[in-house]
């Protein structure tokens, strides 16, 4: 059994996915900011190479930790109907965006979907750039082929039919280099060409290890967001794991963590749905034994305000909670260790098999799957969801699918005091979760793009 501590294991060094293009000339803007991306899964393994997956209660016996399939997931967010109703993102494409990738993505999404009774579906890989080979003693590489194995099982899971890109950019583990760039042109080349509805980001760097912002100079981030804005006029729709450090974050560094409240980009990004973490209690069936809590175990759903976004007009209905400045989560998606999701790979040849994994990086894609069913659904792309979002909680929440998190549990870590999951929108959960079979049909109606 390994267990890894937040935010570590994968060297923090640089990031982005996976896709069958070399990109031609992307050279990144000059001013390369010298800050680490790092992958949300990062440390959030529990249990390794298992030869099949248990039961909840067998884990519980084992490890003493709950454990979930996807079959439980989707009794969890009532998905069943939506799928007797032909809704499962059939002509829908998730973007997944990761360093490296991993070279066994496509073997282990097809044992994943057998193990499960589910149909697979064919995985994209594009190499963004001369993505390396892959060495299975990288531990960078492994910790990003990790991310990448989990973001497609969990987008898959919530989205059977629709159709998986994942970018793999390739940047090395270089001084000064962060990926951030390279990640970013590769969405927009995605953009741009029309390949994916919605991108799935699973990765993050803390606002406050960018260059200039300890001057209040935000240019290396703003200078950043040209996908996001592409990604608006295109109507893509473009979310962020909020991370798995509570209200603080990691320091450049990459090991060590802030003693005050911090935030992280592009979660914080007001162009970018912010997916936090909750924790599910479930039986075998996947019926809730409680109510949703925060995600606060090995890691903690990352929430609170922007330093560098003021308010943006969507979360004018929540500025009691959020101030002047832009907060984060919008929306939370299944993200504790216990608690955590089954899944299965053979990256590593030595520790081929089952794993469970949480994070954000679990809660992201699984939110991804939830908008790829709201795209078919609507019979177009969704979009920038921000606005219809609050929109929905704003109005008759319940009906639309939108379930508070309100247990009074927190997202405190690190020593830093976080924010509680109190009634309505709150710095832990955002507006909560969701029931898709409401969710779905009302994201669908609220957008107004054809």
């Amino acid at each position: 059994m390994h267990i890894a501590r937040t935010g570590l294991g994968v060297a923090a060094a640089t990031a982005v996915a996976a896709l069958a293009v070399t990109a031609p000339g992307t050279a990144a803007p000059t001013a390369v900011p010298h800050t680490l991306a790092v992958p949300a899964v990062a440390g959030h393994t529990l249990v390794h190479g298992v030869s099949s997956p248990l039961t909840s209660e067998q884990c519980q016996t084992k490890w003493h930790i709950n454990c979930y399939t996807p079959l439980q997931y989707r009794t969890a967010y009532d998905l069943n109907a939506l799928y007797r109703k032909g809704v499962t993102g059939k002509g829908r494409t998730i973007v997944i965006v990761d360093s490296y990738g991993s070279p066994t993505v496509q073997h282990d999404l097809d044992v994943y979907s057998k193990q499960f009774g589910l149909p697979s579906t064919k995985v994209k890989v594009v190499k963004w750039g001369h993505v390396p080979a892959f060495d299975p003693k990288n531990s960078d590489m492994t910790g990003w082929a990790g991310e990448t194995t989990l973001d497609v099982e969990m987008a898959h899971a919530v989205a059977p039919a629709a159709k998986i890109v994942v970018v793999e950019t390739a940047v090395s583990e270089t001084e000064g280099t962060t990926g951030l760039p390279e990640m970013m042109d590769a969405e927009k080349y995605m953009i741009d060409h029309g390949v994916g509805d919605v991108i799935s980001q699973s990765f993050g760097a803390t606002e406050n290890t960018f260059p200039g912002f300890d001057k209040g100079d935000f240019s290396s981030i703003k200078k950043l967001r040209y996908a996001f804005q592409d990604a608006n006029r295109k109507h893509v729709t473009v979310l962020a794991a909020s991370g798995d450090g509570g209200a603080t974050d990691l320091k450049l560094d990459g090991t060590t963590y802030y003693d005050k409240r911090v935030n992280s980009w592009p979660s914080s990004d007001p162009l970018v749905t912010s997916v936090g973490g909750t924790q599910l209690h479930l039986n075998d069936k996947g019926e809730r034994l409680k109510p949703d809590s925060v995600y606060n175990d090995y890691g903690s759903g990352g929430g609170g305000q922007s330093h560098v976004f003021t308010r943006p007009s969507f979360q004018n209905g929540v500025k009691g909670k959020v101030g002047t400045r832009r907060g984060t989560p919008d929306v939370s998606m299944s993200a504790a260790v216990n608690g955590g999701a089954w899944i299965y790979s053979s990256y590593d040849p030595t520790a081929v098999g089952w794993d469970v994994s949480g994070g954000t990086s679990e809660a992201t894609p699984l939110f991804a799957g939830i908008v790829a069913l709201a795209d078919q659904a609507a019979g177009h792309r969704v979009g920038n969801i921000q606005q219809a979002l609050y929109g929905l909680y704003a109005h008759h929440a319940k009906a639309n699918g939108i379930v508070d998190v309100n247990d009074g549990t927190n997202n405190s870590y690190e020593g830093v005091t976080g924010y509680k999951a109190v009634n309505g929108y709150d710095l832990a959960t955002g507006v909560g979760t969701v029931d898709a079979l409401k969710f779905v049909p009302a994201l669908a109606k609220a957008s107004r793009h054809g």
